[in-house]
């Protein structure tokens, strides 16, 4: 393993500025896209899924042939920062430790939405089964209901923004996606109200549902937040929604890493607006929330460290619908 890891960075190192030349290319692109009303980070799950399929860590076709095909990915920035990378592993064996899959250990900023996969692909295993519909929200480029068996009966929505949602549905065409079982919904979750847009595309407020919510929430003001769960929580009891989150301290820090984010995500016009409150332990502040919306804490990992010196700067979790709040 340590040879192969060393020979892995070694050949990365001897074509990196192959893959520098690609960055630019592609970050040049990916600022272009964020000014044209397309998710610009909506790119970066969908990056870390075409990355694990190509590494053979977690087979997903319609991720690699959607981020081939993407009108926001150049052609020439994709192939010159993967064409090495790949070929490094290809020469050495070694997947490096972003791509492996479930991802464990310690979860550092950096590799967030490479980790969280894991998290909720077991969540759609556990509950999928046992629900009558699966709601994505924020869509972005997920990929998820195009790997889901042929005779899966659960009802599929992806609620996202107009845009994306345009680009999304013309490129799983181009490329040949059958994407005929899940029904689109274009909603903004800042200014719809993205459940009565649901319901009119025939979403059943009273069967048990799974919502998927991942990269999402720390995009949104804290009202938007609130009143999403709450409007989950007015769904049939037994539904789960599982998502991903920061704290204040990815919002406040001052350490150079949190900074450039907040910059870069600014930069394409999503800008970081919530987070949970970071005061240890933070897993009580947000089932705090929770409650407060109507929702039970069930599952959840914190991010980084949480202690008065050094919080956390995140986690995973999933909540409950116990009792429907509209019929309370």
């Amino acid at each position: 393993m340590r040879v192969s890891r060393v020979g892995f960075y070694l050949l990365c190192t001897l074509m990196s500025p192959v893959i520098l030349v690609g960055y630019l290319v592609w970050v040049g692109k990916l600022f272009a896209a964020g000014r044209s009303g397309v998710s610009a980070t909506a790119q970066g799950p969908l990056s870390a899924r075409f990355s694990e399929h190509n590494f053979g860590t977690r087979q997903d076709e319609a991720a690699d042939r959607l981020m081939r095909a993407l009108p926001g990915v150049p052609r020439l920035g994709l192939r010159l920062t993967t064409g090495p990378v790949l070929l490094a592993h290809r020469v050495t064996g070694y997947v490096p430790r972003a791509f492996q899959y479930p991802f464990e250990g310690d979860v550092p900023p950096q590799y967030e939405a490479s980790a969280r996969i894991w998290f909720f692909d077991a969540a759609v295993d556990r509950y999928l089964p046992d629900v009558a519909q699966f709601v994505i929200l924020g869509a972005g480029f997920d990929t998820r209901p195009y790997r889901l068996p042929n005779d899966t009966r659960v009802r599929v929505f992806e609620v996202d923004s107009p845009q994306t949602q345009m680009v999304k549905r013309e490129t799983l065409q181009r490329v040949g996606i059958d994407s005929s079982a899940v029904t689109f919904v274009a909603a903004d979750f800042e200014k719809d109200d993205w459940l009565a847009c649901l319901s009119t595309a025939g979403f059943a407020p009273g069967q048990r549902t799974l919502f998927l919510w991942e990269g999402v929430t720390m995009y949104l003001t804290g009202e938007a937040v609130e009143d999403s769960l709450r409007k989950i929580a007015s769904t049939a009891q037994g539904s789960v929604v599982a998502f991903d989150y920061f704290t204040t301290e990815a919002l406040e820090s001052r350490a150079l890493y949190w900074r450039y984010g907040r910059a870069a995500t600014k930069s394409t016009g999503e800008t970081l607006k919530f987070g949970v409150d970071s005061t240890p332990p933070s897993r009580e502040r947000l089932a705090e929330l929770l409650r407060s919306c109507g929702l039970s804490l069930a599952d959840q990992r914190t991010l980084g460290d949480d202690t008065p010196t050094r919080r956390s700067w995140g986690g995973f979790a999933t909540a409950t619908v116990e009792k429907s709040s509209a019929y309370l």
